[in-house]
């Protein structure tokens, strides 16, 4: 059970190849989503925000848009800063877990492949955060990879749990173990964190972009 950020920290020079020719339907995910920010979008949260992959087709659709991305890998970070040198960025080094984001303050979010690590309770305490976090009317995107049923979703949990155990692990550990649920939980904790509305907009293989849209006022 590898720590998250030196998990990342271990593979920056190879993240970007991996995700976009080895994860089935990243690439176009990433790009969807940026076709999916409102056409008046001037503040963007970007959860685990990595390398700064998805923000690519994002900056090429709002040149002068403002981003705060949270990543707990430094290593990470300073890749994504000087890809990105120039653009309106705030880079927060940490976990989004139990983070404040602030109030009604986001046009929108964006999550790419980071909340399966996430335990549904803890996924639940995110999500009711980036509801607060957006503006109304503001929209969250999360293209992640989700579980194809519930017996893989549960055997992965299953399996997180015992391994935590058996290496005295808390369960607030952040450690590199996927442990998707599949899309109907997904959207129900959702709805329950407030947003009025859930919509797929594409599935490849096991990768799922959802919108979340938060009423209008």
């Amino acid at each position: 059970m590898e720590r998250m950020e030196a998990f990342f920290t271990a593979r920056v020079d190879c993240y970007d190849a991996h995700m976009l020719h080895e994860v089935e339907g990243y690439a176009e995910g990433c790009r969807m989503a940026a076709g999916l920010l409102p056409e008046m979008c001037t503040w963007l949260l970007d959860l685990g925000c990595g390398t700064g992959l998805e923000l690519e087709p994002v900056f090429e659709r709002f040149p002068d848009l403002r981003v705060t991305g949270i990543d707990l890998t430094q290593a990470m970070l300073d890749r994504l800063g000087k890809k990105f040198r120039g653009r309106r960025l705030e880079l927060v080094r940490g976990s989004y877990v139990g983070r404040d984001f602030g109030t009604e303050r986001y046009d929108a979010a964006l999550a790419v492949e980071t909340l399966h690590h996430l335990e549904p309770g803890v996924k639940a305490g995110v999500y009711r955060q980036i509801w607060t976090a957006l503006r109304p009317g503001g929209v969250y995107l999360e293209c992640d990879y989700m579980a194809r049923d519930c017996l893989e979703e549960r055997r992965l949990r299953r399996e997180n749990r015992r391994l935590r155990g058996a290496e005295g692990l808390t369960p607030e550990a952040e450690v590199h173990f996927d442990i998707p649920l599949t899309e109907a939980p997904n959207r129900t904790l959702l709805l329950r964190a407030g947003f009025a509305r859930v919509e797929r907009h594409m599935q490849a293989g096991d990768t799922v972009l959802l919108a979340a849209w938060k009423a209008a006022g």
